[in-house]
């Protein structure tokens, strides 16, 4: 982009942008001819992608900031009007613990009200699944939550939602895309005249309420809680965001002893004392490990700033503690569930679980071994909610939902991942193996004999800068001109491009494809002879490609620790193929 334009770019957003920061951010660049920053926030518009916004913080046209936000509103309003017609149109605005979300809901809930659009805008920070809850309960129409899920403080993001609680999917997504490029003027209120008009609504203990009752409802053993609850340790952070009110009320509630991790109890978007706030990361679990060895915790827990997500570790039995990955928690999740439903004589008719197509294969073995159904859809929880709409539909009995990056659903009162209700069964589960003699780690390697050790493993590349899409597109546009022959020395047996929406085997080639039942994405995957799955695809909301291998070794004669050797060196030979692809 040439200075000319840059400079064009930057004056319109001072002009139109209301927030003082922000704009003045922009007027110092302009007056220090800092030409490589202002190309890089203003050489794209930051895009309203299927799910929303995610962005760095800051003022500029690829920035997260008020005159961003405010024009994704009014792009919805719009949607929402031209859409939904013979009745009253609400929202839903909850924010995390980031820097400007605040600011950014209020910019939010106020454009709904100036719409015509009553806005229910909690008091407070909320977590993302009581958004999506809240939507639910109170028969909104759409809602927004300001967040920037797991991402480093620099950012922020804005995640829209449907009537049934689920973020946004076709067709409104791209209905909504449309009309936020489409904007011309934004409409707002002030708030005090928002209030007085009963457009402007705020709300907090008439959802926290029956949230966490609806979390608790959803446990199995009241009883076996009740009485051993006070036995059972819990160390928990949220990492500075929106998870400890919840979490240490549902906790509490129960009867279980929770000690918080005080240096990052307290919100704040800075997240001063990690650097990555995502429990996936054993990084942002140290402190929490350190106190959890301190206080000898039964199992230490950590939820991400908007709390939809929830990372675990358990003591190893040496004095230390072992990481759960998403995946093997996951796994734990349904394995427990499902036994529950059988021991109680609650099994739906037709039980059914779901799982992203990069998520474990031991979760469809342990469905069918307990006679569910296992169902894949594509990544990301809208893709979840939306089978969840389909078992609906068709009669299934919704048991449990996950996908690898740490997210899971236990309840279908929430359409997201909820890392509070998540945590709650986590503890349940604990005491349950406990009263049988088992540790978690104990019960994860009897499904391993039983199903096979699962190991997963995946790669992650960032492309920042203007440069960064097409690096991506690149890599994917040559993997679709030359397909890999093979793998880590394993040879691939079949071949699906669900962008392309088709799926070969090698031997037959792609004139003997078979149509994919699954929503246009950009991924490929490679069935390789083994068994082993690798998938790669482009992020969705971060500068980054992103591969997963998924490794399964029956255990034989030799035992489970050569099972786990073997899927360790298959594992690590695909992750070298792909890194001389990506560097």
């Amino acid at each position: 982009m040439d200075r000319n334009t840059i400079l064009e770019r930057a004056r319109d957003y001072i002009a139109k942008e209301s927030d003082p920061r922000f704009k003045a951010e922009v007027e110092e660049l302009i007056r220090a001819e800092d030409l490589k920053e202002l190309e890089d926030r203003f050489y794209r518009d930051l895009e309203f992608g299927t799910g929303g916004l995610r962005g760095v913080i800051g003022g500029g046209y690829n920035r997260m900031n008020s005159l961003v936000v405010r024009r994704a509103t009014q792009g919805m309003c719009d949607y929402l009007n031209a859409t939904v017609r013979g009745k009253s149109l609400s929202a839903c605005v909850a924010y995390d613990s980031r820097r400007y979300s605040d600011v950014f809901a209020l910019d939010t809930a106020l454009i709904f009200a100036a719409n015509g659009i009553k806005a229910y805008l909690f008091t407070s920070l909320r977590p993302t699944p009581e958004l999506s809850y809240a939507i639910r309960k109170l028969g909104a129409d759409t809602g927004v939550v300001v967040t920037a899920s797991h991402n480093p403080p620099a950012y922020n993001g804005y995640k829209a939602y449907w009537n049934d609680g689920a973020q946004v999917t076709a067709p409104h997504d791209v209905g909504i895309i449309d009309r936020v490029n489409a904007v011309k003027s934004i409409r707002t209120m002030p708030k005090d005249e928002a209030i007085a008009k009963g457009l402007l609504v705020m709300i907090d203990r008439e959802i926290d309420d029956p949230y966490v009752a609806m979390v608790k409802s959803r446990l199995f053993r009241p009883e076996l809680i009740k009485a051993m609850a006070k036995d059972v340790k819990v160390v928990y952070t949220p990492l500075h965001g929106t998870g400890a009110m919840p979490f240490e009320r549902v906790m509490g509630e129960l009867g279980l002893s929770v000690v918080t991790v005080p240096e990052q109890r307290e919100p704040n978007g800075e997240f001063p004392t990690v650097s990555y706030p995502n429990p996936e990361e054993s990084a942002a679990l140290k402190m929490a490990l350190e106190l959890g060895a301190k206080v000898k915790a039964d199992v230490v827990m950590a939820t991400d700033p908007d709390a939809d997500r929830l990372g675990i570790a358990v003591p190893d039995g040496s004095g230390g503690f072992a990481l759960i990955t998403g995946n093997q928690l996951g796994a734990l999740h349904a394995d427990y569930i499902l036994l529950s439903l059988k021991e109680l004589g609650r099994m739906p008719k037709r039980p059914a679980t779901i799982k992203s197509v990069v998520t474990t294969e031991l979760q469809a073995r342990i469905a069918r071994a307990y006679g569910a159904e296992c169902h894949d859809c594509l990544t990301g929880f809208k893709w979840i909610a939306d089978t969840m709409r389909r078992f609906e539909r068709d009669g299934l009995g919704f048991v449990y939902a996950t996908e690898e990056s740490y997210g899971y659903l236990v309840e279908d009162e929430v359409r997201d991942k909820d890392g509070i209700s998540a945590a709650a069964m986590t503890a349940e589960m604990t005491m349950y193996w406990r009263s049988k003699g088992k540790s978690l780690l104990q019960r994860l390697d009897e499904l391993f004999v039983e199903h096979g050790f699962h190991e997963e493993r995946g790669v992650n590349k960032y492309f920042e800068g203007p440069t960064g899409m097409d690096v991506m597109r690149g890599i994917m546009d040559a993997y679709r001109a030359d397909q890999p022959k093979a793998l880590g020395g394993i040879p691939v047996e079949r071949i699906r491009d669900i962008k392309a929406g088709k799926a070969w085997t090698v031997a037959g080639g792609p004139g003997e494809a078979k149509p994919v039942d699954l929503p246009t994405s950009d991924v490929i995957q490679w069935y390789l002879e083994d068994g082993t799955l690798v998938t790669v695809r482009p992020s969705g909301t971060e500068p980054k490609i992103k591969y997963y291998v998924l490794a399964r070794t029956a255990v034989g004669a030799e035992g489970l620790a050569a099972a786990k050797h073997a899927s360790k060196a298959k594992v690590d030979a695909i992750l070298a193929d792909i890194k001389k692809v990506i560097g």
